[in-house]
């Protein structure tokens, strides 16, 4: 997490302090329309390069992923930057179109603008742009409305996952018509100073990737198409197990990755984390679903043996590699997945390190406890399987206890996010290193 709060806090500070060497947010003489001047052209620029950033990752890039520890952490980072792109927008249309309100509601007395002589000419390029003034502030307000509404829709966790996924797309063209805006607006100056070239990039690389996001062209370097091959669903528990023979192309997965699959089009692409190990001779991968919304309760009936899917990837650093000598994981729930991945990883190659794994869950029936005990076994874990119910609860003093040397190992979470903060809070409070606790954080919005 601290290397994306880093990062976030870098996309602020970094165009904020090219932006201070060019102009300031305290001209003289100080007055309102003065410092509005200023300010609209500060948040213009903080809330278009944020929106580049953020349009950058939507692409999924995989090379950045040892950097930020996981695609599941840019896709955090990445709605960080929307929340804080539109907090800045808001502020910007705030001065720029609140303003014009005010003065025509007689509040503020507009000061008289200096118009240019007759003939007077600023050059061919400050010219063109400042004919397109009016038209670009236009293109700017209605795309704000349009990016407002669907940043909004993106929060709000009741819109179901198959609408936000394409009113999510219709972001890029939102973000194109704020590059125009802003090549437009952006005062002419800037573009001869570093905060004129940063944006000149950000723009440029933002404009690309908006682009490949409306051709669909998101992660299609790392899609494989597949057959389901069977299916098992779990009604007591609510839960289905898929898995899939891919095609040629895949290059592989470590355990504790994920991956996004795609069998109905219309629904579009929904990550799962892998729960098998990989294996090129049968090219077979699994995934285990817990249902947990509209979508996942349909697939039960919509899937079933012989269907083509497609998989995307493998993405995520959930990868249970480091130098500590014993490992603790905590597997809650449906968080599971990327340990049964491991466990039949270590069946095949084990790495003589002490393991204790805690699965605190509310059902677990006969089926799947005999999958769990044979992976256990097979993997030389211990296996603590926990009643998770309202009055029996894991916590960070019960694992301390069933660990005794537990300020060695490394901790592995995946589960509830407010579940695993817990923990870890707890966990640094009395003093355990924060590198070495490692939570997959498997929200995509």
């Amino acid at each position: 997490m601290k290397t994306i709060k880093y990062f976030f806090l870098a996309v602020l500070l970094v165009p904020s302090i090219l932006w201070l060497f060019a102009d300031t947010l305290f001209p003289q003489p100080f007055t309102y329309f003065s410092f509005r001047s200023v300010f609209v052209q500060y948040s213009g620029i903080i809330a278009v390069a944020i929106m580049s950033i953020a349009m950058l990752l939507a692409m999924r890039p995989k090379r950045l992923e040892p950097f930020m520890n996981g695609l599941d952490k840019m896709y955090r980072l990445h709605k960080w930057l929307g929340i804080a792109a539109l907090s800045f927008a808001v502020t910007h249309w705030w001065f720029a179109k609140g303003t014009k309100w005010m003065v025509g509601w007689g509040w503020l007395a507009k000061p008289e603008r200096k118009h240019r002589g007759s003939g007077e000419s600023l050059g061919f390029w400050q010219d063109l742009l400042h004919d397109q003034r009016g038209f670009a502030e236009s293109v700017g307000e209605w795309a704000f409305y349009a990016a407002a509404l669907l940043i909004t829709l993106a929060l709000i966790k009741r819109f179901p996952y198959r609408w936000f996924v394409k009113t999510h797309t219709l972001l890029a063209v939102a973000y194109l018509a704020f590059v125009y805006h802003s090549v437009v607006l952006i005062k002419f100056d800037y573009w001869s100073q570093p905060i004129g070239w940063l944006m000149a990039v950000l723009l440029l690389a933002g404009t690309v990737a908006a682009i490949w996001v409306l051709l669909g062209k998101v992660g299609a370097k790392h899609k494989v198409n597949g057959e389901i091959t069977s299916t098992e669903y779990h009604s007591d528990m609510r839960v289905l197990e898929v898995t899939v023979k891919l095609d040629e192309g895949w290059k592989g997965h470590n355990a504790g990755q994920f991956a996004f699959a795609t069998s109905d089009l219309k629904e579009g692409a929904h990550p799962y984390t892998i729960a098998s190990a990989w294996d090129p001779q049968t090219r077979l991968i699994k995934f285990i679903i817990k249902e947990l919304g509209d979508h996942t309760e349909r697939l039960k009936n919509s899937l079933s043996e012989g269907m083509l899917v497609t998989v995307e990837g493998p993405y995520g650093r959930f990868d249970f590699q480091d130098k500590q000598p014993q490992q603790i994981w905590i597997g809650a729930g449906i968080g599971i997945t990327p340990f049964v991945a491991r466990m039949k990883k270590l069946a095949e190659q084990p790495n003589g390190k002490k393991i204790d794994f805690f699965h605190p869950t509310t059902k677990v029936n006969d089926v799947v406890r005999q999958k769990l005990a044979a992976d256990v076994s097979a993997a030389n874990v211990n296996f603590y399987l926990l009643d998770d119910t309202a009055s029996v609860r894991l916590d960070a003093e019960q694992i301390r206890a069933a660990v005794p040397n537990w300020q060695s190992a490394s901790i592995w979470f995946c589960g509830p996010p407010l579940f695993g903060e817990s923990l870890r809070k707890d966990f640094l409070a009395k003093g355990f290193p924060e590198k070495h606790f490692h939570q997959e954080l498997f929200q995509f919005r």
